[in-house]
């Protein structure tokens, strides 16, 4: 009898998040318009979303903040990964930046898909001490966005109130009906406290599964390798060093 063993797939993942001024906003909503061409001829490019970013409140548009942009990429290889700012379209979006903030990943867990595709492998699960960034998608059925829209404002309270949460920000690849969010997070602990522990986002959960709001989900925890530069007022270069755990800042 032959035993079946599963591949695993080790992917590097990428967020790049860009500040502009009010002056290049109308240049960041062409980046968006016209970067997917260039992004496909990345060599060693997986998986991209190029997306707008909000506070996450109540993911309706008036969350929506045209001052801050996101590019979420998943690459084969380390080396293509770091390869990225170097690039045509990373080169574009710094021309245009006020600020930045850069974020280096590697998958500790994923389930769901995201456009179809599982973009984040197939990780084996470890234990991991140190900074750790969950990310959260769905595609919402039209019908159920009132409700949703009514779920999301004490989630987001509670959220923000839990203890060790370092930063979160609300990404979309639309205004409405393509919601998610990305956080960052001093350990994997405090995340397993707010995702499972937590009232508002217990409940949340439980209509979920009783309505089936989404036509797509997907949740998934990366340890966080690299980081620098910074997002709203946060040094993200001062907390990578001034953390203990098993976490490389360069």
């Amino acid at each position: 009898m032959s035993l079946r063993t599963t591949k695993v797939e080790l992917v590097y993942v990428r967020i790049d998040i860009t500040k502009v001024s009010s002056r290049q906003v109308p240049a960041a909503f062409l980046l968006m318009a016209r970067q997917r061409r260039l992004m496909r001829k990345l060599p060693g490019l997986d998986f991209f979303k190029l997306m707008g970013t909000g506070s996450g409140k109540t993911f309706t548009v008036r969350d929506a903040d045209v001052h801050h942009w996101c590019t979420l990429t998943v690459w084969k290889s380390e080396s293509d990964s770091q390869n990225f700012p170097s690039s045509k379209p990373a080169q574009q979006w710094a021309k245009i930046a006020t600020k930045q903030a850069h974020l280096e990943l590697i998958p500790l867990a994923s389930r769901g898909t995201w456009s179809g595709k599982s973009p984040f492998g197939n990780p084996v699960p470890e234990k991991w001490t140190g900074l750790t960034a969950a990310l959260t998608r769905a595609a919402i059925k039209p019908k159920w966005w009132l409700e949703f829209w009514r779920s999301v404002p004490p989630v987001s309270a509670d959220l923000n109130a839990t203890p060790g949460l370092i930063v979160s920000l609300g990404i979309g690849e639309a205004p409405v009906g393509l919601q998610g969010t990305f956080s960052l997070w001093q350990n994997n602990d405090s995340i397993t406290q707010f995702a499972s522990r937590q009232k508002p986002h217990a409940v949340v959960v439980a209509r979920t599964h009783e309505t089936g709001w989404y036509s797509e989900e997907l949740f998934a925890r990366f340890k966080v390798t690299k980081m620098s530069g910074e997002y709203a007022n946060v040094d993200l270069n001062s907390i990578a060093t001034g953390l203990t755990g098993n976490n490389e800042s360069r």
